[in-house]
């Protein structure tokens, strides 16, 4: 019996821009937080649980090279409740639900909870001359936050890919900046309206000697003008075209989901909200990582038999600008179906949360909307692109 997957109950925390609100909550906190959100709205029982999944890039505290582990206890699931730490690089969230979801299909897991985070404002320095002696002269402090950023084949940063990508292709700034700013629009409309506190966990977290509650996205700029976007530097070549404005922001969050298998999910009184039907990764030329969602979109279309216009609604992830402008264009990807509550550029990228993130979003607009199909989508450093499928189960 083929074995359907669906997803319910999505939670995250707000997003906290780099050095500033959830710079002293350890990675594994942040999660757990999330993570114990998620089966409190899934109406489920810590023992119901069979799988828990995580997805993080990057290991800033001494307890999250075991991440998976640790939050799962944390977030209360039984001890005898294995877990798994996945990576893939920006589309870590994403991966961290397929691997729960071939978990299912397998048999080998029913109920899972699935996600990711990051926690890079936490990321230390380090000296990698140190531990077999060094003779004489300074010893260099290299920040591991910098060694995520550069592409590992190229060393350029990948906002230099995405010059790349710009030049090869023969996109100008202008819409980059228009898309720069129709992202920091959206995201706040979306915090106007509500749409984006749906999916957030309110969370507390130190002010100085006292503690608030930290509920709202940090990073987005709704404020920003067209003109201020134009008047920015590019931010990686001196002649380019990427600006801070075009590019995704660095924060930190976390974010999960109930994966489960449909028929174990409804006798345990869990209400399905999307089936995730298919999903694909693709390799890209590392020069142009942003290009990968092209292909991978392509390919989760062909294997489905569907077109552009039979998807209701896509989430493409604002790694830069110039990602979405070659998807928009290659594929004919309308933009009035793409990212409607903003998007990496003004709510911010940690790749362990992010495609969860985006899954959730696509699940409440399709809820909204009644539409059936959503597709979320991203590029990976390194130059990898991926895609997956969601059906509404709610119209």
């Amino acid at each position: 019996m083929t074995k359907e997957i669906v997803l319910a109950a999505g939670a995250r925390t707000p997003f906290g821009d780099f050095g500033k609100a959830l710079r002293e909550v350890p990675l594994t906190d942040l999660a757990a937080h999330a993570a114990r959100a998620s089966i409190s709205r899934s109406g489920l029982k810590p023992a119901d649980f069979d799988h828990f999944v995580f997805g993080s890039t990057l290991f800033p505290d001494r307890d999250t090279l075991f991440g998976g582990r640790v939050v799962g206890i944390k977030a209360g699931l039984p001890e005898d409740v294995p877990a798994l730490n996945v990576i893939r690089a920006c589309g870590t969230g994403l991966q961290a639900l397929i691997s729960a979801g071939q978990q299912i299909k397998e048999g080998q897991s029913e109920i899972a909870l699935a996600g990711g985070g990051e926690n890079y404002s936490r990321m230390p320095h380090v000296v990698t001359t140190a531990r077999y002696g060094h003779k004489r002269g300074a010893q260099v402090m290299e920040d591991q936050l910098d060694w995520a950023y550069r592409c590992p084949f190229s060393q350029e940063y990948m906002g230099e890919t995405a010059e790349n990508l710009a030049e090869e292709y023969q996109y100008a700034r202008e819409p980059m900046d228009d898309w720069g700013f129709m992202s920091q629009q959206r995201a706040g409309a979306a915090i106007a309206s509500g749409f984006l506190a749906r999916q957030i966990v309110p969370i507390e977290v130190p002010a100085g000697r006292a503690m608030r509650i930290f509920a709202v996205d940090e990073f987005p700029r709704p404020d920003v003008t067209r003109d201020k976007l134009a008047k920015l530097k590019p931010a990686f070549r001196a002649e380019g075209r990427v600006t801070a404005g075009s590019s995704s922001g660095v924060t930190d969050g976390a974010a999960f989901l109930v994966v489960a298998d449909r028929g174990a999910a409804e006798e345990k009184g869990l209400a399905p909200e999307a089936r995730l039907v298919d999903w694909t990764a693709v390799g890209v030329p590392p020069r142009i990582m942003g290009a990968g969602p092209v292909p991978a979109i392509a390919k989760l279309l062909h294997r489905q038999g569907l077109k552009v216009s039979d998807i209701d609604y896509f989430e493409i992830n604002e790694a830069f600008a110039v990602v979405n402008l070659h998807a928009e264009r290659q594929l004919g990807i309308p933009r009035e179906r793409t990212n409607l509550y903003g998007g990496g550029i003004s709510i911010g990228h940690p790749p362990g949360a992010t495609g969860v993130r985006m899954s959730i979003t696509a699940m409440h607009h399709l809820a909204d909307s009644r539409g059936r199909y959503a597709v979320v989508s991203m590029c990976l450093g390194g130059g990898q692109g991926m895609a997956m499928l969601l059906e509404n189960l709610r119209r």
